[in-house]
């Protein structure tokens, strides 16, 4: 939730502060309520829903002891708990503010104060209640339908996000996790773990892009010692270790149409074949996979085969970038900042409005992850807090790759062209024979017979 989103009530004997602050929030808040008796406290509890309550501490002007204050803020904790209160009062007192704090409040103001600090305090504690008071006791209360710690959102596609979480991970469906690099897709494979019924069972998780065809197979499958050369020991292989659990393939689509058939064999049969044997060992499994890939892309058969589309896919999420969800940039600043300012023990700032304009302002290719890292090289070369020229986005997100069309041609011969296509897209891909194969519409092999024909190292 922003301030945009909040419900304020103030409660103050001096009504001149009441018309005041009602006139700066209400422009920046959904809705404000001002009330001079703290007796009426209980009904205007009872019969609305406020986020935020700003209560005065002395309701009589002759005895400043803040004990009215501090008598109100007790019973509004009984009453609802929920509501983050702010305690308001003419006396800066230390020992006051600690006592408040320790009976609950969420923070404390002096006034006069200047409506700069008062907009602040408000934000910095609407910031606070979303993203860790409001995450604790949703958890308290239904386990079952919390996203994860990590997962930060408040917008209407977040929100849609979670309510599509809290439907299929009860269920044993197979997950695709479709989503840009950065989004957060291994994030979200970890919540719908954690709010399965295997939750208490293993939670394995395989970059298979990152893997030769030579160990795909050692790796998932598993293998018998003297299989073949380096095969010293049995090796259980990662599907049999996911046996009760959930298997969690990350970057799915860079796997070869043979290694997609061998793994479409274990997901219909139930069952996997260490190498060199001929034992079948039966495996009870929820897969999870993901892929940057957009899904148009992934339903290319010459890249993909449908049957195993249909074998992952039962359920799809598609995690939003971050430039669809600018809602939630401010949210994740402040949370990365928190993190990073205990990390390198800087002590606590805001993020001033220039600040964040700035990273309002800015599409993010890199996604989530590259938000975190702004966030991070800002709190290490900040001095005095974060101001706007901290704030540094990296040119690694705006490097731009030729496109094949792009590509420098010396000749219209076909023999040179497929030849000169060939060297360009493998240099792109600084050598990885699978991600150039795709891109050039070719099997590992028939790429293979091509280096051959011409002769390319």
């Amino acid at each position: 939730m922003n301030l945009k989103h909040a419900n304020i009530l103030v409660v103050d004997d001096d009504k001149d502060v009441l018309t005041a602050v009602r006139f700066l929030l209400k422009p920046e808040v959904k809705s404000i309520v001002t009330d001079a008796k703290p007796e009426n406290l209980h009904k205007l509890i009872s019969e609305n829903t406020f986020d935020i309550l700003m209560l005065d501490m002395n309701f009589n002007s002759t005895v400043n002891t803040g004990n009215e204050g501090l008598y109100w803020l007790r019973q509004v904790k009984q009453w609802n708990d929920k509501i983050a209160v702010i305690m308001i009062t003419a006396y800066a007192d230390i020992d006051l503010a600690v006592k408040c704090l320790k009976d609950g409040a969420a923070d404390f103001l002096v006034k006069p104060w200047h409506n700069e600090t008062l907009i602040k305090t408000l934000y910095e504690v609407i910031s606070k209640k979303s993203s860790t008071a409001k995450a604790v006791t949703k958890s308290e209360q239904k386990p079952e339908q919390k996203p994860g710690p990590e997962i930060i959102g408040n917008s209407d596609i977040m929100q849609n996000l979670f309510y599509k979480l809290e439907k299929i991970a009860p269920t044993d469906a197979n997950i695709l996790i479709l989503g840009e690099n950065g989004t957060g897709k291994d994030l979200i494979a970890q919540a719908i773990y954690h709010q399965s019924h295997r939750k208490d069972k293993p939670f394995v998780k395989v970059d298979v892009g990152a893997l030769t065809e030579t160990l795909f197979e050692s790796e998932l499958f598993g293998h018998k010692k003297g299989a073949f050369t380096d095969a010293r020991e049995d090796r259980v292989g990662l599907i049999e270790t996911a046996d009760g659990g959930t298997l969690f393939l990350d970057e799915i689509a860079n796997i070869t149409l043979q290694q997609q058939a061998k793994l479409l064999s274990v997901l219909q049969n139930r069952q996997v074949t260490r190498i060199g044997t001929n034992t079948p060992i039966p495996v009870n499994l929820r897969l999870i996979s993901a892929t940057n890939i957009p899904f148009a892309e992934l339903a290319n058969e010459q890249r993909f085969r449908k049957d195993l589309i249909y074998r992952i896919n039962t359920v799809e999420i598609t995690v939003p970038p971050l430039r669809e969800r600018k809602d939630d940039i401010e949210l994740l600043a402040q949370y990365f900042l928190r993190i990073y300012e205990n990390k390198y023990m800087k002590r606590q700032s805001t993020l001033t409005s220039p600040v964040i304009n700035k990273l309002l302002n800015y599409t993010y290719p890199g996604n989530v992850r590259e938000l975190q890292y702004v966030i991070e090289r800002a709190v290490i070369m900040a001095d005095d807090g974060i101001k706007a020229e901290d704030i540094v986005f990296s040119p690694i997100e705006h490097v731009q790759m030729k496109e094949p069309e792009e590509l420098s041609l010396p000749t219209h011969n076909l023999e040179d062209l497929e030849r000169s296509t060939i060297v360009q897209v493998i240099e792109k891909h600084n050598g990885n024979i699978s991600r150039a194969a795709k891109e050039l519409g070719l099997t590992r092999t028939a790429l293979y017979r091509r280096l051959s024909k011409y002769f390319i190292n």
